[in-house]
C-alpha cells in the first residue's frame, strides 16, 4: 500500500513537472517573440534598394528621449501640473497617449513641470530634396509608365451591383473620393489591358464606400459581399488561384475597409491593399505589401498662393473631437492667441484659415488618416502630423521630412516651442517643398503625369511580382 501511494505521488509529481516544463517553455518562447518584435527596427523600402531608415518621429519623443515602442505605452496618468507657457495646462488624465495603443500594456509617463527649450533639430535627411532618390524614381517611373499592365475583372451595366463595381459617371467629391477617382482614372488610362496573360496585377473593382452606402449591403454585410466576390472570381477565373491573390489588389479610402476583409482572410494576408487608413500598428495592414493612398478632398483649379507675411497664425487646427489626441491638443492650445486651435469644425470655409497659417495640424481622429494633409498641401501650409503609427502615403518615394513635421503625439505640450524654434530659412525650405509635392496629392478627371493616380500606380508597380506565373502551371 505504502509503495503504491509513493508510486502514485511520484507519477503525479512527474506529470506536474512535465506540465510545468511545458508551461515554462511556452512562456519563455512568448517572451522571446515579444522582445524580438519590440526590438525590430523599421525598414523603409526605397525603390531599387533596401535601406535602414530611422527617424526621430513616432517612437521617440522630445519629452521622453528614450525610445518608446508602440506596444509599451497605454496610459498616461498625470496630476494637474501647470506648464509655464502662456495659459497651457496639462489635463488631469490623458488616457490615450497619445495615439493608437493596446489596452493590454501599461507604462507611466511623467510630464515635466516646465516645457524644456527645444532645438529645431527635427530629423531630416535632406531638407532640399523631396524624393529619397530622384534619379531612380524618374527612371523607374518612366519604365512603369511604359510597361505596367492591369487587368480589371469585367462587369457590365446590367450587373445588379454595377454601381459598386463600375466607375461612377459623375465627378467624385467628399472625404472618400480617392477610391472613386482611382477607378475613373484607371479606366481612362493606358495601363488597362484586356489580355490577362500580359497583366502584372489584377484589380478587384468593388467600392468599399459604395458598399457602405448601398441599402442592400450596408456596413453589416460588406464582409460577406467581399468574401462572395473573391469566391466567385476564384471559381470563374484561374488568375486568383495561381498566386493565392498575391498579384491582386483593391482600393479603399473609407475606414470600413479596414475590417471589410475579415471573412476573406486570403485578401488581407496576400492581396495588395491600397488604403487610406494605413496604420502599421493595427492588424490587417502590412507595410510594404500594402500601399498607403492619400485621402484627398478634391479641389478645383490651381492651388492658391499666399505670401509668408500674410500667414499671421503660427498653426491651425479645427475638427470633431473624436479622439483623445484631438482632445489633448485642444485642451493644451485652444487658448493660445498665436495659434488657431478649435474644438469643433468651423462653420466657415477652411480655406482662409489654411491660407492664413504657417503650419496646419493633422491630428489623428477615429483613424490615423484624414483629408487635412491634402488640404494643407493644396493651400501651401506646412503639415504637422500628429498621428502615431501612420504609414504616410508614398513614404517609400517622398522624403516627408523635407516638407512636413512628423511628431510624436506625446510632444503636444511642446508643439509651440518646436514650431517657434524653426527659423525663417528652414521654414522657407519646408514651404517651398510643399509647393513641389502639391501635384502628387491631386486627382484629375483625366490623369496627369505625376498626379495622385500615377503615384499610386507607381506604388503598385513597386509591389508587382517580377516573375509572372504562366497559365496552366
Amino acid at each position: 500500500m505504502a509503495y503504491s501511494m509513493a508510486g502514485s505521488i511520484f507519477l503525479r509529481l512527474l506529470k506536474d513537472s512535465r506540465k510545468g516544463m511545458f508551461i515554462f517553455l511556452a512562456f519563455g518562447t512568448s517572451l522571446f517573440i515579444f522582445f524580438s518584435i519590440s526590438s525590430t527596427l523599421k525598414l523603409h523600402n526605397v525603390p531599387g534598394k533596401t535601406r535602414l531608415h530611422v527617424n526621430l518621429t513616432l517612437e521617440f519623443s522630445k519629452l521622453n528621449p528614450e525610445p518608446v515602442h508602440p506596444l509599451s505605452v497605454k496610459r498616461v496618468s498625470v496630476k494637474e501640473q501647470t506648464i509655464t507657457n502662456g495659459s497651457a495646462k496639462v489635463p488631469e488624465e490623458v488616457s490615450e497617449p497619445v495615439g493608437n495603443v493596446s489596452k493590454g500594456h501599461v507604462d507611466h509617463f511623467q510630464w515635466p513641470n516646465e516645457i524644456p527649450k527645444v532645438r529645431s533639430s527635427v530629423n531630416r535627411e535632406s531638407k532640399n530634396e523631396v524624393f529619397h532618390d530622384r534619379t531612380l524614381f524618374e527612371q523607374e517611373y518612366k519604365e512603369m509608365n511604359k510597361s505596367l499592365k492591369i487587368y480589371v475583372y469585367p462587369h457590365t451595366k446590367k450587373d445588379p451591383f454595377a454601381n459598386i463595381l463600375l466607375p461612377v459617371d459623375y465627378e467624385p467629391s467628399g472625404n472618400y473620393a480617392s477610391e472613386s477617382y482611382f477607378k475613373k482614372s484607371l479606366f481612362k488610362s493606358h495601363f488597362m489591358t484586356n489580355d490577362p496573360s500580359e497583366a502584372d496585377l489584377f484589380y478587384m473593382p468593388f467600392s468599399i464606400a459604395g458598399l457602405r452606402h448601398d441599402k442592400r449591403i450596408g456596413v453589416g454585410r460588406i464582409k460577406k459581399f467581399v468574401k462572395k466576390y473573391v469566391d466567385n472570381i476564384s471559381i470563374k477565373y484561374p488568375y486568383w488561384n495561381r498566386s493565392g491573390g498575391a498579384d491582386h489588389f483593391y482600393v479603399a479610402c473609407h475606414s470600413v475597409g479596414r475590417t471589410a476583409m475579415e471573412e476573406a482572410v486570403q485578401v488581407k494576408l496576400n492581396a495588395i491593399q491600397v488604403v487610406c487608413s494605413s496604420s502599421y500598428f493595427l492588424s490587417g495592414y502590412v507595410t510594404h505589401k500594402d500601399a498607403s493612398i492619400p485621402q484627398i478632398w478634391p479641389r478645383k483649379g490651381e492651388p492658391p498662393i499666399r505670401a509668408l507675411s500674410q500667414r499671421k497664425k503660427l498653426a491651425f487646427y479645427a475638427g470633431a473631437m473624436n479622439s483623445r489626441v484631438r482632445q489633448f491638443l485642444v485642451n493644451i492650445w485652444s487658448n493660445d492667441s498665436d495659434m488657431s486651435i478649435h474644438h469643433t469644425r468651423l462653420k466657415t470655409p477652411y480655406s482662409e484659415a489654411l491660407l492664413g497659417s504657417k503650419y496646419c495640424i493633422h491630428a489623428k481622429g477615429f483613424e490615423v488618416n484624414t483629408a487635412r494633409i491634402g488640404d494643407a498641401l493644396y493651400h501651401g501650409c506646412v503639415p504637422v502630423v500628429l498621428a502615431d503609427h501612420y504609414d504616410l502615403p508614398y513614404a517609400d518615394i517622398l522624403n516627408w521630412n523635407s516638407f512636413s513635421l512628423v511628431l510624436s503625439t506625446m510632444d503636444i505640450p511642446l508643439l509651440k516651442n518646436i514650431l517657434e524654434e524653426i527659423g525663417l530659412e528652414e521654414y522657407s525650405k519646408l514651404q517651398n517643398n510643399v509647393m513641389k509635392v502639391q501635384r502628387h496629392f491631386q486627382w484629375h478627371n483625366f490623369p496627369v503625369d505625376f498626379d495622385a493616380f500615377h503615384m499610386v500606380m507607381y506604388e503598385l508597380w513597386l509591389r508587382r511580382s517580377h516573375v509572372r506565373i504562366p497559365f496552366g502551371s
